[in-house]
């Protein structure tokens, strides 16, 4: 991971899955559906892209998500297949060191924010979750795509955050596991920086 100088750094922007949390299907899928042959058909049909990009934008919603889904699978799995999608944020798990990370750099007095390509569903649910509930408690600020309409990495979210928070663009490092939402965040005049090397590389990245 590229340093930033931290003393110039007045907020620290995250993404969330696979930055925050492990976001890995087969993983969630496995937590509802222990055998291995019915979690391989299900994890693909569950998880499609298909469905989450449409999510992530806003334009479907869960139930219309498990009506598509369950057309697509046997009968005898749509009930397992629903559990999957139902329980899906009470089985993230957050990554190693990341916690006491975000709990370091609040207590640095930079501000922290969250902007995710997730789902308004996600924007509904997370706080009956007590793991990630607490998690998420230490931002001052929660951008989810699926709640305005706009995903990274279209420069629009960076600037609705910026915007909604009064944030100095110069002086915000933004932290994501995809190159191109990286990218378009430099490109909106943000530092940035790809998750690459868990908790322990962000961390030497930034103090």
């Amino acid at each position: 991971m590229d340093k930033v100088n931290f003393n110039d750094i007045s907020a620290c922007v995250f993404d969330f899955g696979n930055v925050l949390v492990s976001y890995d299907p087969m993983r969630l899928t496995h937590a509802c559906i222990k055998n291995e042959e019915e979690a391989r058909i299900v994890c693909p049909v569950v998880f499609d892209r298909l469905y989450w990009d449409a999510l992530d934008a806003g334009i479907v919603s869960d139930d219309e998500v498990k009506e598509a889904f369950c057309k697509r699978l046997p009968d005898a799995l749509c009930r397992q297949a629903t559990e999957v999608y139902d329980r899906w944020i009470e089985n993230l798990t957050v990554i190693d060191g990341m916690k006491n990370l975000i709990e370091k750099i609040s207590a640095s007095g930079r501000r922290l924010y969250i902007l995710s390509n997730i789902s308004r569903g996600f924007a509904e649910k997370y706080s009956s979750v007590p793991h990630i509930n607490e998690l998420l408690s230490v931002f001052d600020g929660l951008v989810f795509s699926g709640c305005i309409g706009i995903t990274k990495p279209d420069k629009r979210i960076y600037r609705y955050l910026l915007d909604r928070f009064s944030l100095d663009a110069g002086r915000c490092v933004f932290i994501d596991d995809r190159q191109e939402n990286v990218q378009a965040a430099i490109s909106e005049g943000m530092k940035g920086i790809l998750f690459d090397s868990g908790a322990c590389g962000l961390e030497s990245a930034l103090f």
